[in-house]
């Protein structure tokens, strides 16, 4: 597979910035969206916007530019990946900000949403089109407390699998799960109080016994995935299930 250029949110930390350095390192552009930009090393092969995922009015202003037009011009292969997201707010919903319940449905449903519709208006009939929702275990089993983000990454996976029906022979879709990855949001997991999140004794002790994925580890396994021949075969995938 030749000339790919990449959409990539959330590029700068965690399992985002292990994405962006991989497909950096094998000679493809990425354009990373983010709230703040990139602290590494530059490169040619990177463009960065600034931009807050969150907010939907200022996401359809974006995409209302030639921005993403101008980047993936040319390419043979485009590949979305839709990595940014918020585990917030945790707790019971009684105690949840309505705002912050806004805003994480926004980040974590809206905008890959948005960039996904927009990626597959830009596509001929000579390119390919491939879109990668970064989802979750907790898309496919309820957590106490985690209301809001067990809902948000279950409608990626429901989102991929409608797509899938629309049967675009150009375009690709796959929600996929990346194992339990050391990122910030796994430190963020740990310091939730019990009463908040009564499971967090289960990701203390995969911490403990060194069970967490490193950060370029699921990032090579999710690119790869995404660049076979397989990929889109099932609109719902997790990679620990992958040989």
């Amino acid at each position: 597979m030749n000339n790919i250029k990449a959409i990539l949110t959330g590029h700068t930390r965690g399992l985002g910035a292990a994405l962006a350095d991989l497909m950096l390192s094998r000679g493809i552009a990425v354009l990373g969206v983010s709230r703040t930009r990139s602290n590494a090393p530059g490169s040619a092969l990177l463009q960065e916007v600034e931009l807050d995922l969150a907010n939907p009015a200022t996401l359809g202003a974006w995409l209302g530019t030639e921005t993403l037009a101008r980047f993936i011009d040319g390419a043979h292969t485009v590949l979305l990946i839709n990595n940014a997201g918020m585990l917030q707010p945790v707790g019971g919903i009684e105690g949840q900000d309505v705002n912050a319940i806004g805003r994480a449905v926004s980040l974590n449903v809206a905008a890959p949403l948005m960039l996904s519709a927009a990626v597959a208006a830009a596509s001929t009939a000579s390119d390919e089109r491939r879109i990668v929702h970064v989802s979750s275990g907790a898309a496919r089993n309820a957590y106490p407390g985690w209301s809001i983000y067990c809902a948000t990454k279950a409608a990626l996976d429901h989102h991929a699998r409608a797509v899938a029906l629309d049967n675009k022979r150009a375009l690709r879709v796959c929600s996929v799960a990346p194992g339990v990855v050391d990122t910030d949001m796994q430190a963020e997991i740990r310091g939730t109080g019990l009463e908040r999140f009564p499971l967090r004794e289960k990701f203390d002790e995969l911490k403990r016994n060194g069970q967490l994925s490193t950060p370029a580890d699921a990032a090579r396994k999710v690119l790869d995935y995404a660049l076979s021949d397989t990929f889109g075969d099932a609109p719902v995938m997790d990679v620990r299930d992958l040989s």
